[in-house]
C-alpha cells in the first residue's frame, strides 16, 4: 500500500484516538486496549514499509500518550507519584526531546558568548557580576580559596536560600515562555552569560580547576535543571506559535500542562543541588580530588540519564510490550 493511501485510510482513526486520549474519553479499558493495539499495529506497519516517514514520529508520540493513560488506569499502579516520575515524565521528555536538545544548544551558545565576551573585554565580568562580587572573589583567590563565597552563612540557611532562588529562576524561565518563548530565552541569556564570564574569570586568574571542583559539585544538577526548565518554557511558547491541528487555546492548554509537569519534575534535582551547595560545596577545597570529581560525575550522570537516556529506553520498551489485558475477575 502506498504511504498516502495508508495515511488516508487510518487518519480519522488516529485523530479520534488522539482526541479520546487527550479528553480521557473512554468508556472502559477494553476500548482503550483495542484502539491501542490497532495503533501499535499501524506503527509497526509504518516502521516496516515507510521507515523514513514522519508518520512514524506521530504514531510514536500518540503511543506514548496512550501508554501514559494506560499506566494511570491500571489497577496495580496505585502510586501516582511514582508513576509520574517513573513513566509519565520520561515519556513526555521523549516526545518533546527536540525542545530539550534545542535548550541545550542555546545554553552552550549563550555560555560561549559569555566566555568570549569576558576574554575580549577586561571589564565585562565586572559589568555582569558587579564590582563587589569580583573584588570579593579576588580576595578569596589571594587567600587560596577561590570559591570561599559558598562558605558564607550556615548550612541550613544557605541550603534554603539557594533552593528558593533556584526554584524561582526555574519557574520564571518557564512562565515567561508564554511570551512566545522570548522570555525564556532572555532568562537563559542572562544566566548563561553570567556562567560563562564567571568561569572565564577563574580561568584567567589561574584557578579554573579549583573553581570547577567547587562550582560544579552542585552546579551539575542546578544548571542541568535550569536547561530542562527552559525547555518547558520553549514548549509553552511553541504551543502558541504552532497549534498544529488544535485551536490556539487548546494548544496553549496542552503546552502549559506539559510544561508544568516537566517543571515539577526538576524540583527534586533543584533541592538536591541546593543541599549540595549548602552542605558539601563549602568543603571542596579540603576534600580529596577524587571525591569532588566523583560527586560531579555521579550527579551529572543521574540527571543526564533521567532526562536524556531513560526516556529512549522506556519508549523502546513501549513499542515492544503488548498492551496489558484487563483483568475482570
Amino acid at each position: 500500500m502506498r504511504e498516502v493511501s495508508f495515511i488516508k485510510q487510518n487518519k480519522e482513526k488516529w485523530l479520534s484516538f488522539e482526541r479520546a486520549v487527550f479528553n480521557n474519553d473512554f468508556e472502559d479499558t477494553d476500548e482503550l486496549a483495542s484502539q491501542y493495539i490497532h495503533l501499535i499495529n499501524d506503527l509497526a506497519y509504518a516502521q516496516t514499509y515507510y521507515p523514513k516517514s514522519k508518520v512514524i514520529i506521530y504514531l510514536n508520540q500518540l503511543a506514548a500518550k496512550a501508554f501514559q493513560k494506560i499506566y494511570k488506569t491500571k489497577r496495580q499502579d496505585t502510586n501516582r507519584i511514582v508513576g509520574f516520575w517513573k513513566t509519565e515524565i520520561p515519556l513526555i521528555c521523549y516526545q518533546y526531546r527536540k525542545f530539550i536538545y534545542v535548550a541545550f544548544i542555546i545554553f552552550f551558545a549563550f555560555t560561549f558568548i559569555g566566555v568570549i565576551s569576558a576574554a575580549n573585554d577586561g571589564e565585562f565580568v565586572r559589568s555582569i557580576l558587579g564590582d563587589n562580587y569580583v573584588n570579593m572573589s579576588l580576595e578569596n583567590i589571594e587567600k587560596g580559596d577561590p570559591v570561599a563565597v559558598y562558605k558564607s552563612g550556615s548550612n541550613w540557611g544557605g541550603f534554603i536560600a539557594i533552593t528558593i532562588n533556584n526554584l524561582k529562576v526555574g519557574i520564571i524561565a518557564f512562565v515567561l515562555g508564554v511570551f512566545l518563548g522570548i522570555g525564556t530565552l532572555y532568562i537563559m541569556f542572562n544566566n548563561c552569560i553570567m556562567l560563562g564570564s564567571f568561569q572565564y574569570f577563574f580561568y584567567e586568574k589561574g584557578v579554573f580547576w579549583e573553581s570547577v571542583r567547587g562550582i560544579w559539585i552542585h552546579g551539575s544538577m542546578e544548571i542541568f535543571a535550569i536547561v530542562i526548565e527552559a525547555a518547558a518554557g520553549l514548549i509553552l511558547g511553541a504551543s502558541i506559535l504552532f497549534p498544529a491541528t488544535h485551536s490556539r487555546y487548546t494548544s496553549l492548554k496542552m503546552g502549559a500542562k506539559t510544561g508544568i509537569k516537566i517543571l515539577i519534575s526538576t524540583f527534586p534535582f533543584t533541592f538536591a543541588a541546593g543541599f549540595l551547595e549548602g552542605f558539601v560545596t563549602r568543603y571542596s577545597n579540603v576534600m580529596p580530588h577524587w571525591l569532588s570529581v566523583g560527586i560531579i560525575l555521579i550527579t551529572l550522570s543521574i540527571i543526564s540519564y533521567y532526562y536524556l537516556i531513560y526516556p529512549y529506553a522506556l519508549q523502546r520498551q513501549i513499542t515492544k510490550t503488548p498492551f496489558p489485558v484487563p483483568n475482570h475477575s
